[in-house]
């Protein structure tokens, strides 16, 4: 299940609203009693707070979205230095490209 703070993004992206940051557009809050994230207050100017069912249609969307950004973070940490990379592309770029292509064929994007 997508977090809730990514499908509020997804959200206000839909709507043509740009993220600043969580606590000038919205407040989420967890009262730790197991019922999980929810919407605290909503600041978004001319923007009606969405409902449950709404974020719930970017269930899938979010999903993909986190599961990518998975991906990245375990792609960059498997890349490498940027510095080493441009040392491994002078001295082979043959084998730099394979190597790439092998760190994005065993960590696809959705």
């Amino acid at each position: 299940m997508a977090k809730l703070n990514t499908k509020v993004k997804l959200y206000l992206e839909a709507n043509s609203k740009v993220y600043t940051d969580e606590k000038s557009n919205y407040l989420l809050r967890n009262d730790s009693n197991g019922t999980g994230d929810y919407l605290h207050s909503w600041n978004v100017s001319g923007l009606i707070e969405p409902t449950a069912e709404q974020l719930a249609t970017y269930e899938s969307a979010a999903t993909t979205k986190e599961n990518n950004n998975a991906i990245r973070a375990t792609r960059r940490n498997a890349y490498g230095d940027i510095g080493d990379q441009l040392d491994e592309i002078y001295k082979d770029i043959d084998a730099w490209k394979a190597r790439i292509k092998s760190i994005k064929d065993a960590n696809p994007k959705e």
